[in-house]
């Protein structure tokens, strides 16, 4: 486990839900990665690199629900500029996307 936070600083967490609207290759990325392109709603679209080529095929990615930070600093990454973090629960070297169970409007906050 991690240090212990405090629930003030679990609020400063934007946690949004997103719909991913393009998937690419990410053939510059260190590992196997795709570049997504995500509808936030009213927030607007942000772009984001995400590891999670062995468990999903592109066509499957397009319009998933997905859940993301939305207020973390841009990241630079090979030639690609992430503006979020795609949540995700770790397996040994495979990563399962988070997912609202209902579809939900984008930009919808989860708390």
């Amino acid at each position: 486990m991690n240090d212990i936070i405090t629930f003030e600083d679990f609020t400063k967490v934007d946690l949004r839900v997103g719909t991913i609207i393009e998937v690419n290759d990410f053939p510059e990325a260190r590992n196997p990665a795709y570049r997504l392109t995500i509808d936030f709603g009213a927030l607007g679209i942000k772009k984001s690199s995400a590891q999670i080529t062995t468990l999903y095929k592109k066509e499957a990615l397009l319009n998933r629900q997905i859940v993301a930070v939305i207020n973390f600093p841009n990241k630079q990454i090979a030639s690609f500029m992430s503006e979020c973090l795609v949540l995700g629960a770790v397996d040994g070297n495979d990563v399962i996307l988070l997912k609202p169970e209902e579809k939900v409007k984008n930009g919808s906050v989860v708390s």
